[in-house]
């Protein structure tokens, strides 16, 4: 029984609560660094690596935090481990450090590894709290660089950086711009709904229970809707 629920602390980040696609979370890394497969996935290890170490941490000390203080502390742990992140890929990986730039920097006030203290590691022991971070983690930098993949192998005719020279002549520049990484984005939610859901997101359930003007309402046209569906 132990092992089914360590399995499933691990893995529910990937897919059923994916933290970028799922719970969307991580909007501004997600979107900012996608235009290339090395930054995304250099990018998803540094959140991966501090979701784990801050993770571990704060379970270690959730009995000692006060409450009260308790998301400053989380802060602060969350930014030391992000400043040791960045010294290091600032010494070994320095073209992934300018590729990066400030958003390695911003990992400090990422919701995902703040939302994941407050959540699960606050609660929950040093074991289980690190397969929450790893879990959250491989979810996240799987679905930066899928996102990342679309974007700049039909985009920019490229792979990690490296030219694609059959599909220069076919690149949809706009996948690398702005507009297309939301188009890509919600594009990925959509099929994760639909993979996870097993139903396509515009089949809604429709009923009075959840609308304001139900009291007031004479015609039953919102129940009438939900049976036309």
């Amino acid at each position: 029984m132990k092992n089914n629920s360590n399995a499933s602390i691990l893995l529910k980040g990937i897919l059923k609560e994916n933290p970028v696609l799922v719970l969307i979370l991580g909007t501004c890394p997600t979107l900012a660094t996608t235009t290339n497969v090395a930054g995304a996935f250099g990018m998803g290890i540094a959140a991966m690596v501090v979701l784990v170490c801050s993770n571990m941490l704060i379970s270690l000390l959730r009995k000692i935090i006060p409450d009260t203080v308790r998301i400053p502390c989380y802060i602060v742990i969350i930014a030391g481990f992000v400043t040791i992140v960045q010294m290091i890929v600032q010494a070994f990986f320095p073209a992934l450090y300018e590729m990066l730039g400030v958003y390695l920097a911003l990992i400090t006030v990422n919701c995902i590894i703040l939302g994941r203290a407050e959540m699960f590691a606050g609660k929950n022991s040093v074991g289980k709290s690190a397969l929450d971070g790893l879990g959250m983690g491989l979810g996240f930098t799987l679905a930066l660089c899928v996102m990342a993949f679309i974007r700049e192998v039909f985009g920019n005719a490229s792979f990690a950086g490296i030219e694609i020279p059959f599909l220069q002549p076919y690149k949809i520049a706009v996948l690398v711009k702005a507009p297309g990484g939301m188009m890509v984005y919600g594009a990925l939610i959509a099929l994760v709904y639909v993979i996870t859901q097993g139903r396509a997101p515009l089949k809604t359930d429709f009923s009075c229970a959840g609308c304001p003007s139900a009291g007031n309402c004479q015609t039953g046209a919102c129940m009438k809707k939900g049976e036309e569906q």
